[in-house]
C-alpha cells in the first residue's frame, strides 16, 4: 500500500476511534485516537501493517497526561504517531506489551516516571528509581516536588 491508501485505510478502519490526523509531512503523521482504542489501533499497525514499533514517549501537559506510540513503516519511509491522552488525575490506559514485547519496558518506566497505570501489565516493577524513591512521587509530573531535602538534583532525577 502506498502512503495515501494506508492513512485512508486506517481512518475508514477506525473511524469511530480517531479523533484526530495531524498530516505533518510527507513521512510523519499524528493519529489521536481514543485511549480505549489503544491496543486494536496499535496491534493493527504492528501486526497487519508490518511496522515497527520505535518507542512511546509520555509528557504531562497540565491538562492530561499524554502518550506518544511511534510506530515506522520502512517500507513506505513513514511514521507514525498514535497520541492518547489521559485523565491527570487518574492515567491508565490498556498495556500493549501483551500484544508485543516491545512495550514492556517503556510502560514500566512511564508508570514509574509519570504514574501511569498500564492495565494488563505483565510486570509493573521499578525500574529505574531507587528503592527507597517514595511510593505515589512522580518526578516527571508538572507538580513534583523535591522529597529529599538532602537530594542535589542538578544532573536529573
Amino acid at each position: 500500500m502506498t502512503r495515501e491508501e494506508i492513512i485512508n485505510d486506517l481512518k475508514e478502519r477506525f473511524k469511530e476511534d480517531i479523533i484526530d490526523v495531524f498530516d505533518k509531512s510527507s513521512r510523519r503523521v499524528y493519529i489521536e485516537i481514543k485511549p480505549e482504542a489503544l491496543v486494536k489501533v496499535a496491534s493493527y499497525i504492528f501486526k497487519d501493517l508490518k511496522a515497527r514499533f520505535n518507542i512511546a514517549s509520555g509528557v504531562d501537559t497540565r491538562l492530561h497526561i499524554e502518550i506518544l506510540y511511534h510506530f515506522t513503516l520502512e517500507y513506505i519511509n513513514l511514521l507514525i504517531s498514535l497520541r492518547v491522552k489521559l485523565n491527570r488525575e487518574k492515567p491508565e490506559i490498556d498495556s500493549l506489551a501483551p500484544s508485543f514485547k516491545g512495550a514492556n519496558w517503556i510502560e514500566r518506566e512511564m508508570h514509574e516516571l509519570l504514574g501511569i497505570n498500564f492495565k494488563g501489565h505483565p510486570d509493573l516493577r521499578r525500574l529505574l528509581l531507587a528503592p527507597e524513591w517514595p511510593k505515589g512521587v512522580y518526578p516527571l509530573r508538572c507538580d513534583y516536588e523535591e522529597w529529599d531535602k538532602n537530594a542535589i538534583r542538578d544532573r536529573g532525577v
